[in-house]
């Protein structure tokens, strides 16, 4: 008898973990497809619009400084479709576990607006970086980008 209910408890434990696992899989596998999207949308077609139902209310986005909340977010990222023409945002490479995302990314674009305050100078920018999301429940709640800002300023002519 304890033999048979060794086996059950063993068979159930690894059931419940390959479930798991699939489970995890599956959430990957949508946020990737759900991430790629909303940037395609928010950025190369500039339709920022997208973020007012991808970002979850109290989104923060780990940037300088810190931005907190949809509106601010959304902002944010309206600075690069109305600061740059010619915007070219490029996905690598997206690497998932559950509800953890990692995106290395292309940014290429002409600075031709206002951006951040800063007046157009004409200059094209191209770097790359990386970011790192949270998306709970079909939002994204969390982000951290990651690039060289030091080159990105340098090619838009600016010398901090």
């Amino acid at each position: 008898m304890k033999k048979i209910l060794m086996l059950l408890v063993t068979a159930g434990t690894l059931f419940s973990c390959t479930t798991q696992s699939e489970q995890n899989e599956k959430i990957a596998a949508e946020n990737i497809a759900f991430y790629s999207r909303v940037w395609e949308v928010a950025i190369n077609e500039g339709r920022t619009n997208i973020l007012d139902t991808a970002y979850a209310e109290n989104v923060v986005l780990h940037t300088v400084p810190e931005t907190k909340g949809k509106a601010a977010a959304k902002a944010y990222y309206d600075n690069y479709v109305t600061g740059f023409s010619d915007r070219e945002f490029i996905i690598k490479e997206t690497f998932a576990s559950g509800n953890k995302l990692v995106k290395y990314w292309q940014f290429k674009g002409k600075h031709t607006g206002n951006f951040f305050g800063i007046p157009a100078t004409g200059k094209s920018v191209d770097v790359i970086g990386c970011t790192i999301a949270t998306i709970i429940g079909g939002k994204i709640t969390e982000e951290q980008d990651f690039f060289d800002n030091l080159a990105f300023f340098k090619q838009l002519g600016i010398q901090p």
